[in-house]
This record gives structure tokens, C-alpha cells and sequence, in this order.
């Protein structure tokens, strides 16, 4: 489905990506994996059109979108659940989730307010309520269910359950199960191996703007070394 090929991205004269590559297949959950600063967010950003890479190549189903703007890369049909959430604060959930509701690939059980309220019902309990009245978990579900709504093919989520109460998270990793037991495409950034190990296909590490190890949750699971150098803290 997505395929990135050797892209090389700097902010300004200081390079960050050095020949990343990556591929998720349609129905698959893979995982960026590494410590903060080593490249996970700017690889995020550069598939989805917010930097612009200076080398390389990405495709989506053979089509290239290196270079496209941000919102004609989700017009394509991904799905961004951003670092931060960056919910509208002054919209209510329910405007947050028509805002920018679409579907543009034709799927042919599209997500609607019922669907994602049936996914958080604690979202549709609170639907009228201001983003900015929500709980930092509450807006997390918001974000995921705001992308949903645009009925992606590959949904992107950045720090997943980054600052979540437990609870939260569990409840977080059981919608990501619930998504990829019914086909959706994810490619997920965090920081629990433990719960990753248990629901994703594939896995990348990156280290300092390299991709430097891949491989089947099983892999990573036996694989301590690995774990210990590029994502112990």
C-alpha cells in the first residue's frame, strides 16, 4: 500500500533523515519505534506532505505523493492522529468530527457519528461538550475518531498513548486491536513494547535518522539486545 524509499529530509542546513525506508501492506499494523529526537515524527511528517523530503521517493498504491500538500496526501487517503492531539478546542465533539469528515476512498462501510460513538462511547456521552472540556485521554479518543471519520486507508498515529492514564491506554490499544482485526492499515508511534509486541504485524527502529533494525513482533520480542540499545531509556 504505502511505500517509502530512501527519503532524506533536514529542517533547514541540519539533515534528520538519512535514507529512510519503510512499507506497511493493505490490513497490517507496523510500528516506528526509538527514543525521542531520533527521527519518528519528521518520518510522519514527510509522508504526509508537512516537510518536504529532498531525496527519495513514496508511494501509495504505485502513485507517487512525495511533494503533494499535506491535504491532498490525506485526500489520498491517510489518516493522521497527530502528536498532541490538536483537537479544535472551540468546537464541540460532535463539530470536531464533521468538520472534516469524508469519504473520498468509497469505502463501502463508511465511518459516521454512530460508528465512532458505538467505538468511544465515552465520546458520545460527552459530544456536545468544547474540545477544551475534554480529558487529555477523551481528546486522544477525539483525534482517532476525528480521523476515522475521514474513512482513511492508512491510519497514522503519532505517540498513541504518550501521557495516558492506564486505563486509558488499555482502552486505546483495544480500539488499535478492534481496527486491525476488521482490515484497517495502521502505522503507530510509541513507547510500549510491550502492548506494540502484542497487536502489530512489523516493527521499524530508528536511530538517529537510520533505520537500523526490522522485524515480526516475535522478533523484537526475543530480540533484549535491541530493546536495551536503541529503546531503553
Amino acid at each position: 500500500m504505502l511505500s517509502v524509499e530512501n527519503i532524506e529530509t533536514s529542517y533547514g542546513a541540519s539533515q534528520v533523515l538519512f535514507g529512510i525506508s519503510l512499507g506497511i501492506e493493505a490490513g497490517e499494523m507496523v510500528t516506528l519505534l526509538g527514543r525521542n529526537g531520533m527521527g519518528k515524527t519528521t518520518t510522519i511528517s514527510s509522508i504526509m506532505g508537512i516537510i518536504k523530503p529532498h531525496a527519495g521517493s513514496i508511494t501509495l498504491d504505485g502513485s507517487p505523493i512525495l511533494g503533494l500538500p499535506s491535504y491532498k496526501v490525506a485526500r489520498a487517503g491517510l489518516g493522521l492522529v497527530p502528536e498532541g492531539r490538536q483537537i479544535f478546542p472551540n468546537l464541540s465533539v460532535q463539530e470536531n468530527l464533521v468538520a472534516t469528515a469524508s469519504n473520498r476512498t468509497g469505502n463501502v462501510s463508511p465511518w459516521t457519528l454512530d460508528r465512532v460513538f458505538e467505538l468511544f462511547p465515552a465520546l458520545a456521552e460527552r459530544r456536545t461538550n468544547m474540545g477544551n472540556q475534554l480529558s487529555g485521554g477523551e481528546q486522544q479518543m477525539l483525534a482517532i475518531a476525528r480521523a476515522l471519520m475521514t474513512n482513511p486507508r492508512l491510519l497514522i498515529l503519532d505517540e498513541a498513548t504518550e501521557g495516558l492514564a492506564p486505563l486509558i491506554r488499555a482502552e486505546i490499544w483495544r480500539v488499535l486491536q478492534h481496527l486491525k482485526s476488521a482490515g484497517q492499515a495502521i502505522i503507530v508511534i510509541d513507547k510500549n513494547v510491550d502492548a506494540l509486541t502484542r497487536i502489530a504485524d512489523r516493527h521499524y527502529v530508528i536511530e538517529k535518522g537510520h533505520i537500523v533494525w526490522t522485524g515480526t513482533s516475535k522478533s523484537l520480542k526475543d530480540s533484549k539486545d535491541v530493546q536495551h540499545r536503541y529503546l531503553g531509556v
